[in-house]
């Protein structure tokens, strides 16, 4: 059961002793970020600082020359990770005798949204989401599915992770976010997350819907949560408060959209790699729900990509649905927090591994090997050293 721990390039470039002690974990694999979102992080151990910021969504190398004279096109990193840090991380890392994998965020980007408000998805009440780029519009999609390519395909890796892969929505921990003072749930969530740019309407439109009509009945939707009554959980409850016919056409519109752009990213990735080389999705069993973890169908993206990534922090629930679809030799990966200041439970790493394993893992993830303290990660290694196959 391979393990591999998520890292910045920061966390290894300018401390000498980073790849090693990751190497001394007992992990094989480790999944290094090489476009990734803006992030306030601590360095606990590295000699030069303790606090990262990284202003904005940017690649962590020099953008090659397929972006020239692009409106569209990602932003290089700035003093956070100038140069090649990727490269340079890679290197560090790979000489340690660690496997490298990129890590590349993708449809989730503050900058662009800011800078291209078009690009944004709208809500029903006409608000922007600068964070979230809606993945229906031509030039938008062309964007993602070139910059997965691009940032996948490193110099020094050997397969990549893709994060949001798919929609974005309302959830979005912003700076000094405010955001917490209703409780919208998974229902909620879903119709604050339906974008109603020109390009969405038309989409709308195309499923038999009014998009003015359908705006509407969002909005009315929506109230009972604004005045804090219960809402159920699930699809069963956008039904109730959308209308079933209403919810269907949305959902057809969303779900064809997001498997279509995860169908050409992965395309893109693999005639831009070497052969073997591994492409996941990190991915939740459930099509409507937005976010890091894309909404995807279990069965349509194990044929498509080589395996997911699920996140297990609130407990393995989710992989039960991707080891159902069968598909052979993919991978499934359960993503297990392993910082204790950020809710992980380094301390039970191997037990949470073996019942990982029990309902389908094939491999695990570690988050995250830069952001943990000493005795976290003590608790990694010693972990990991009652996880078969995983050193």
């Amino acid at each position: 059961m391979k393990a591999s721990t998520f890292v910045y390039p920061w966390d290894v470039n300018g401390d000498p002793a980073a790849a090693e002690r990751i190497a001394e974990l007992g992990v094989r694999q480790v999944t290094l970020a090489s476009a990734y979102h803006s992030t306030r992080a601590l360095t606990p151990r590295h000699p030069r600082h303790r606090v990262v910021t990284a202003e904005y969504a940017a690649v962590l190398y020099p953008p090659g020359d397929r972006w020239r004279g692009r409106t569209l096109r990602p932003y290089p990193a700035g003093e956070w990770a100038p140069g090649d840090a990727f490269g340079e991380a890679a290197g560090a890392l790979e000489a340690a005798g660690l496997e490298v994998h990129s890590w590349v965020v993708l449809a989730h980007s503050s900058r662009l949204g800011a800078e291209h408000p078009s690009t944004s998805v709208v809500n029903a009440y006409g608000d922007r989401y600068p964070w979230a780029p809606c993945i229906a519009q031509a030039q938008t999609r062309a964007y993602l599915v070139d910059l997965a390519a691009e940032a996948a395909v490193r110099p020094g890796a050997r397969g990549t992770e893709l994060e949001s892969l798919g929609w974005y929505g309302f959830q979005h921990l912003h700076a000094h976010d405010k955001t917490g003072g209703v409780a919208l749930g998974d229902a909620g969530q879903y119709l604050m997350a339906l974008c109603f740019c020109p390009t969405c309407r038309d989409g709308y439109a195309d499923a038999g819907l009014d998009p003015d009509d359908l705006a509407a009945s969002v909005r009315d939707a929506l109230e009972p949560l604004w005045r804090g009554e219960p809402v159920d959980e699930g699809w069963p409850a956008v039904e109730k408060l959308l209308g079933a016919e209403r919810a269907a056409g949305t959902r057809l519109w969303r779900d064809t959209v997001a498997r279509s752009l995860q169908e050409d990213a992965v395309t893109a990735v693999r005639a831009a790699a070497p052969e073997g080389f591994q492409v996941l999705l990190h991915a939740d069993p459930v099509t409507y729900h937005c976010g890091a973890n894309a909404g995807v169908d279990p069965a349509h993206i194990l044929g498509v990509a080589d395996g997911v990534v699920v996140p297990c922090a609130g407990g393995p629930g989710l992989l039960p649905a991707f080891a159902e679809a069968g598909a052979e030799g993919a991978v499934l990966a359960a993503n297990l927090g392993v910082v204790s200041g950020m809710g992980g439970s380094p301390g039970t790493l191997g037990a949470d591994a073996r019942r990982a394993a029990e309902l389908g893992a094939t491999e695990i993830r570690l988050y995250h090997a830069g952001l943990a303290s000493d005795q976290d990660l003590t608790a990694v290694r010693e972990g990991l050293t009652a996880v078969p196959g995983a050193q």
